[in-house]
């Protein structure tokens, strides 16, 4: 194995791919800078260390043989693929992170992440990114243990912890919403806490692991269809399977269409406040986290984050 690996050299990729287009040895050696002989010779240890024959001897030209394809073909990727990692190592080195980790609720309206996302990628950084799909307090503990790089919708009024700045994107109206042949929909209005109690309420998840996860709007006594998404909540209501609070943006066309029913509840109007939040440290972030928080403090974006559902959800 490690003859293999000795023999499979950058160089020696270059040579097999610089025979093969070329057609000859000889054609391939004017091109490399060397006589027949050493080219020869070249590709001989090669087949010695893997144990095949990569050209077919029997031919005058430089024809390959099945091992000697597959070979090609493998090794014009790793070709590629050294050439990549040597240009994301460049980039890195200039000042963009080699993965940016986001955290994003389910609260957040996709379309606009996608936007964003897709204006990063215009940039073509070497920052690969990943994204997590949180609930409630797991969105805020995803940056607080580290997993995360930033977090977005966070809720509530939140104390942030040292070494974290907190930012306000906005304030999301909530509404009751029922389906048109739930009990409630035809159900006098405002409704009281007695009455929401007798009916089963579907909740999201939340998905703190470490620390206390939240609920809200469950009364004491309630049946509880508990989800793991703002589309299966979504979907479970429009079916009728229960009722519960979802954010107005996202219900708007359904409420529109006539798929859900928009009810009237006592008490104050259901408004959170969602945040986004990053480390600081004591240097400044890497370009990508500085092209996100960008982004971000523009009112226009924010706006989006909560607006721009569109009926796509993660």
């Amino acid at each position: 194995m490690s003859d293999r690996r000795h023999a499979l050299t950058p160089d020696a990729l270059q040579m097999m791919d610089t025979i093969a287009r070329t057609g000859s040895f000889a054609a391939a050696a004017r091109e490399l800078g060397k006589v027949p002989s050493a080219l020869t010779y070249s590709v001989r240890q090669l087949e010695d260390a893997l144990d095949v024959l990569l050209f077919d001897r029997r031919s005058r030209q430089a024809s390959l043989t099945a091992a000697g394809e597959e070979l090609l073909r493998e090794g014009r990727l790793l070709l590629q693929q050294m050439d990549a990692v040597a240009n994301r190592v460049k980039r890195v080195a200039s000042g963009w992170e080699a993965e940016l980790t986001i955290a994003v609720d389910k609260v957040i309206a996709p379309h606009a992440i996608f936007d964003l996302i897709e204006g990063f990628y215009a940039l073509k950084p070497p920052t690969r990114v990943r994204m997590l799909s949180e609930v409630m307090n797991g969105t805020w503990e995803a940056l607080a243990s580290g997993a995360a790089d930033l977090a977005i919708g966070i809720p509530g009024d939140r104390i942030t912890s040292p070494g974290v700045r907190l930012e306000v994107i906005g304030d999301v109206p909530f509404v009751l919403a029922v389906a048109p042949h739930h009990p409630l929909a035809q159900a006098e209005e405002p409704l009281s806490t007695a009455t929401l109690a007798q009916h089963r309420i579907v909740a999201v998840a939340d998905t703190a692991r470490g620390i206390e996860p939240m609920t809200i709007g469950i009364l004491p006594g309630q049946d509880v269809l508990t989800l793991p998404s703002m589309s299966s909540k979504l979907e479970a209501q429009m079916r009728g399977l229960g009722c519960g609070f979802l954010p107005e943006p996202m219900v708007r066309p359904y409420l529109a269409s006539g798929q859900l029913v928009s009810k009237a509840v006592g008490g104050p109007p259901r408004v959170s406040r969602i945040h986004y939040a990053w480390r600081q440290g004591d240097t400044p972030p890497g370009m990508a986290l500085t092209w996100w928080l960008h982004q971000l403090s523009s009112p226009t974006t924010r706006q989006a984050l909560m607006d721009l559902h569109g009926g796509l959800l993660l």
